[in-house]
C-alpha cells in the first residue's frame, strides 16, 4: 500500500514538543480501537477517511524544506494504518528524522516500522493487569507488554509515558508500574498529569486531582537515568 493512502486526520506544521531535539511537524493519523477515558484526540478514533489527504502533506514538508529536522507521526493509532511504513520511508528520502508516538496496540505493525523510526514516544497505560480500566478493552496489556519489550530491545531512542488520573490509578498502581518499566529496561520515563482540555469524559473532568506525593515521585525518579514530571 503507497503512502498515499495514509488517513491524515490533521496536521501541526512545526513543533519543538512532539520530537526531542527536534523542530518537526506533527501529522495525526486517523484510528484508534481503544477509547482511554483521557484521550484528548477523541476525534481520531474513528477510521474515516481524514480530512487532508498525503500530496498536502508533502506539499507542506516541501515548502518548509531546510526548516524542519523531521517528521512525528501521532494519532490516534499510527500503527493501525497499513501506509505507515510507506509514509515514514517517503519522509526519511526526503532527508527528515522520524518519530513515532504509539500506543503499543500492534505488535506486529511496530516491528515493521521500528527499523525507520529515530525516536518513539510510547504509552504504558497502567500495570498490564489492569489496562482495561484504561482502554476499556479485554486484555490489552499484553499486546502493550509486548511492544515494550520491543521497543526496549531494539535500543531506540525512546520516552516511556503514563497519564496520571486518580481515577485509574493509584499511587501504589504508578509506583508498582515504575518498577516494572524499570526492570523491563526503560531508562527515560515521563508521568504526564491529566488534561482536561479535549477530553470528553465529564466524570473524569470533574474527578481530576493530584495522584502523586512527594516521596513516591523520588523513589520513582531514582529508578531511571531521565525522569519528568509533566504538570497539566
Amino acid at each position: 500500500m503507497g503512502a498515499g493512502a495514509l488517513r491524515v486526520g490533521g496536521i501541526t506544521a512545526f513543533t519543538a514538543t512532539d520530537f526531542p531535539g527536534k523542530l518537526a511537524a506533527a501529522v495525526f493519523v486517523q484510528g484508534c480501537p481503544w477509547r482511554c477515558g483521557y484521550c484528548h484526540n477523541p476525534h481520531l478514533q474513528s477510521r474515516q477517511r481524514g480530512p487532508l489527504s498525503w500530496d498536502s502533506v508533502m506539499a507542506l514538508l516541501e515548502r518548509r524544506a531546510g526548516l524542519l529536522d523531521g517528521v512525528v507521526f501521532s494519532g490516534g493509532e499510527p500503527t493501525m494504518d497499513p501506509a505507515l511504513p510507506d509514509a515514514m520511508a517517503a519522509v526519511r528520502q526526503m532527508g527528515l528524522a522520524v518519530g513515532l508516538h504509539t500506543a503499543c496496540i500492534y505488535p506486529r505493525q511496530l516491528k515493521a516500522v521500528l527499523p525507520l523510526v529515530d525516536w518513539v514516544g510510547f504509552d504504558i497505560k497502567a500495570p498490564f493487569q489492569d489496562y482495561q480500566r484504561v482502554t476499556g478493552v479485554f486484555d490489552s496489556g499484553e499486546p502493550a507488554r509486548a511492544c515494550l519489550e520491543m521497543i526496549v530491545a531494539s535500543g531506540v531512542a525512546h520516552e516511556c509515558r503514563t497519564t496520571l488520573h486518580p481515577a485509574l490509578l493509584s499511587e501504589a498502581d504508578v509506583e508498582a508500574l515504575a518498577v516494572t518499566l524499570a526492570d523491563a529496561g526503560v531508562r527515560n520515563y515521563a508521568l504526564q498529569t491529566f488534561r482536561a482540555q479535549g477530553c470528553a469524559d465529564v466524570a473524569l473532568n470533574a474527578a481530576a486531582a493530584a495522584v502523586m506525593g512527594a516521596a513516591a515521585l523520588e523513589r520513582i525518579a531514582a529508578r531511571f537515568e531521565k525522569f519528568v514530571l509533566r504538570p497539566a
